[in-house]
């Protein structure tokens, strides 16, 4: 059972896609399809195994969409910095947030940086150690961040990114306060610079390799979601939200292959 969904009503792009879950195949029929891209840069273009890019927006909104967590990497004092970060995404928008008094994040937003989104979908055995790879789906965009002053635009972000993470949440929970606002970072990325890049399928050997006596194939790897497990100091008459429910009952979507 997967732990990611699609339903998310601030997604609007993401429905129109259908898919709940896509894989590298489906990327390429979906790529096919629609017309609507962005224009690849000195940055963003892959030269090497170009095949396996897109610029597609409806594909790199999926991607985005199904990803939990990024990495935001920028250079702070002449040396580069990696951090996982949260994230959730509006429309051509991806929201990060954090502490105001955090060093970091506030050099993050005065800097260019880059971001990326990975899905794991399997393993790739090969005959050879060197033919060894793997399958995934990921993204990476580049651009300046912004911080957003004004709390009704960090409200909005900030609730991108609870419905992003978890679906349904923002209407139950209690609604950040000024002061936690005013502690909160949150900083805007714009995706006009982006690319996802996907691979999917068996391994690809060397046409004598294929007569060696070694067990060659792929190891589906899925992110999985077990039962959720009630604070201890939850009142005894809250019941489980059915949103909760839905992450560890929905069954994986099939992969489309062509």
């Amino acid at each position: 059972m997967v732990a990611r969904w699609q339903n998310n009503s601030l997604h609007t792009t993401t429905r129109r896609c259908t898919a709940n879950r896509i894989s590298g195949s489906e990327v390429t029929f979906m790529s096919n399809r629609l017309q609507h891209s962005l224009s690849p840069t000195k940055k963003t273009k892959l030269n090497r195994l170009s095949k396996r890019a897109s610029y597609q927006r409806c594909i790199i909104y999926q991607i985005l969409d199904e990803g939990l967590f990024c990495h935001v990497g920028f250079i702070d004092s002449n040396y580069p910095v990696v951090i996982p970060m949260a994230y959730g995404r509006r429309d051509n928008n991806l929201y990060i947030h954090g502490s105001a008094a955090s060093r970091i994040l506030r050099t993050a937003s005065k800097a260019q940086v880059c971001l990326t989104v990975t899905l794991l979908d399997g393993l790739v055995l090969a005959r050879s150690a060197f033919h060894h790879s793997m399958n995934y789906r990921s993204v990476v965009v580049f651009g300046a961040a912004s911080a957003l002053k004004e709390s009704g635009q960090k409200l909005s972000a900030l609730r991108a990114i609870s419905e992003h993470i978890m679906p349904g949440r923002w209407q139950d929970v209690r609604k950040p306060n000024n002061v936690e606002l005013r502690q909160t970072l949150v900083l805007r990325l714009r995706l006009t610079e982006a690319s996802a890049k996907i691979r999917t399928g068996p391994p690809v050997d060397e046409d004598e390799d294929y007569r060696l006596p070694v067990w060659a194939g792929e190891v589906p790897i899925s992110l999985l979601a077990r039962p959720p497990v009630a604070d201890p100091q939850l009142r005894a008459e809250i019941v489980t939200p059915d949103y909760v429910k839905k992450v560890t009952l929905r069954p994986p979507s099939p992969a489309i292959r062509i």
